[in-house]
């Protein structure tokens, strides 16, 4: 891939980097503000207790979100971004405007989700 394309790749997942980061913190704050609000019926305790889960899940997501796109910005560091983890094919650029974090070709992606089980096949 060439510099170009990369430093193109390259401002998609730092743009990214600061949007996934700035909901880290918002989640953060939600969670300390939920916990310190005073539920006191057992309707407002459950609902305090679900909101509290999603809100620690959804920081779980986005911070693996910004550990995936800074693992994507140290392989254009090393020089293997674009190029598939298990293959060593080059990723289709398509795919790369799509999820710029991808780490393996359409291909390879797709057999290891069926290795997992994780197949969009229907089931009998």
């Amino acid at each position: 891939m060439d510099s170009e394309k990369l430093h193109h790749f390259k401002e998609i997942l730092l743009t990214e980097l600061r949007r996934h980061a700035r909901l880290v913190v918002a989640e953060q704050a939600t969670a300390i503000d939920a916990a310190g609000d005073g539920a006191k019926e057992s309707a407002d305790l459950s609902l305090h207790d679900l909101l509290e889960d999603l809100t620690v899940k959804r920081g779980e997501q986005e911070s693996q979100m910004v550990a995936d796109i800074d693992q994507a910005l140290l392989r254009i560091e090393e020089g293997s971004y674009g190029i598939c983890a298990r293959c060593n094919q080059a990723i289709d650029e398509r795919r790369l405007e799509a999820l710029p974090t991808a780490r393996y070709d359409a291909t390879c992606q797709a057999a290891i989700e069926d290795a997992k089980g994780n197949s969009a096949r229907p089931t009998l």
